[in-house]
């Protein structure tokens, strides 16, 4: 009896697994879009001032490492669940 509460307990957890892996991959294409619009906006700056603006340099990096945990998730290397279940990645 416990062996069946267990699979239905593995089962349930596999199907929220699945529901978070589904959210985090709607994330991930927003990010992209949202890497799009910075990587536009850092190129428009450096024509105009000639040097790179340093907070979306580090925007840039802490949603890289964003995106690298989600797909760590996804592909299933990692348990943890990125944001807004963790804190924001910093970008160091």
């Amino acid at each position: 009896m416990s062996d069946t509460h267990d699979t239905s307990i593995a089962r349930r957890n596999i199907w929220m697994r699945g529901l978070f892996m589904l959210l985090m991959g709607f994330a991930f294409q927003v990010c992209g879009t949202v890497i799009c619009i910075v990587t536009i906006m850092q190129f428009v700056m450096l024509l105009a001032s000639g040097k790179p603006n340093a907070r979306l340099v580090s925007f840039g990096r802490s949603m890289g490492r964003y995106m690298l945990q989600i797909v760590n998730f996804l592909t299933i290397a990692s348990e943890e669940i990125p944001y807004p279940f963790t804190e924001w990645p910093k970008a160091e």
